[in-house]
């Protein structure tokens, strides 16, 4: 399952409850691996209302509930890191003041912040971090790691994608610095490949996988030579070990809410796969005969599935036995209650209603 932003945790506090266990327990398979929502590093890192964190000790007891529910189903989970960057709004985070990014650039494709009462406002501009800075925000990320380690999850994956921090520094659209995290492709990889080792210090680098989107438009992004950005970033990638690299194809827009597809994209997979070496997962729009076939053809070894899952909790005995599948309501993704969120109906109530 790849990771699916919800924004149903409890307030105040950001934390995870019986709920989001309910949730996840309903997609967890034995030997199946579910990905967290994106989870926020720090205060400074939410971006949404109700985005849950792994920054408090009531956080991590919260996602123990989550992950002892999934283990008591035989799953697996891994709780995706997450900071936004310059895709929040101080409103969400008064006490740290601006979103932060790698440069002063605003996002100004339409595309609107959320306040903690889930209403659309302007972006603001962000705040470039300083040079300084970066170590502390290296270092959040690894007690985030820690924090996971304690709530009792299988690993960590790495959210390197979809226009939030680290993909800003990556792209040149969004970094404009002059210092040893911008200018060059490896200057601009930096940051991520070191957070990227220190969560591996605190897990091994068997349980850290990390997500990209190489081609993806969501949050303003852009780069002007993305085969080569990315190519080098999975070829060290693969130099460290990591579990897995998990993939974003362009024909969705990473966001969820339904932009239209790009066909004009070239499919990641198969511009990436190559560069790198270990485990690779690819997400965005698969059916299950098109994940099969991308499987069969050397293109990916894994496939994330999104809002397939959303609606169908038993995505996999229904993928098993070729049975129809429930159709997701976007008016119910984020926000809410237990509507849209724990009540589409399993195959056996299905059939029990037929």
């Amino acid at each position: 399952m790849a990771p699916l932003t919800r924004l149903r945790s409890s307030q105040p506090g950001d934390v995870p409850n019986a709920l989001n266990a309910e949730y996840y327990a309903q997609r967890a398979t034995p030997g199946g691996l579910l990905i967290s929502e994106a989870t926020q590093i720090s205060r400074q890192g939410k971006g949404y209302p109700a985005a849950p964190g792994i920054h408090s000790a009531e956080q991590i007891d919260g996602w123990r509930l989550v992950t002892q529910a999934v283990h008591a189903k035989g799953g697996l989970i891994f709780l995706q890191l997450w900071h936004v960057g310059r895709s929040s709004h101080t409103s969400l985070h008064p006490e740290t003041g601006l979103p932060v990014s790698a440069s002063a650039i605003r996002i100004v494709d339409g595309a609107k912040a959320m306040t903690p009462a889930f209403q659309q406002v302007e972006f603001e501009t962000p705040r470039a971090l300083e040079t300084a800075e970066l170590p502390g925000i290296v270092e959040d990320y690894r007690r985030a790691a820690v924090n996971a380690l304690a709530a009792g999850f299988d690993g960590v994956e790495v959210h390197g994608a979809n226009g939030y921090l680290l993909d800003q520094f990556l792209e040149d659209k969004t970094n404009h610095r002059t210092d040893e995290y911008g200018g060059s492709i490896e200057n601009r990889a930096r940051l991520l490949l070191e957070v990227t080792d220190a969560v591996a210090d605190v897990w091994g680098k068997g349980r850290v996988g990390v997500r990209l989107s190489p081609f993806g438009t969501f949050n303003d992004m852009g780069d002007s030579n993305p085969v080569a950005l990315f190519t080098y970033v999975l070829e060290q990638l693969s130099t460290r070990g990591i579990a897995y690299a998990h993939l974003v194809e362009p024909r969705t827009s990473g966001s969820g809410g339904g932009a239209p597809s790009d066909d004009s994209m070239p499919l990641t997979s198969h511009v990436f796969r190559k560069a790198f070496a270990g485990v690779f997962i690819s997400a965005g729009g698969y059916t299950a005969e098109s994940g099969n076939e991308t499987i069969a053809e050397g293109f990916a070894d894994a496939i994330a599935y999104g809002r397939l899952f959303i609606a169908n909790p038993d995505l996999v005995e229904r993928f098993r036995e070729n049975a129809e599948l429930n159709v997701p309501d976007r008016s119910t993704f984020y926000g809410g209650t237990e509507h849209g969120y724990t009540d589409y109906p399993a195959l056996d109530r299905v059939e029990a209603n037929a």
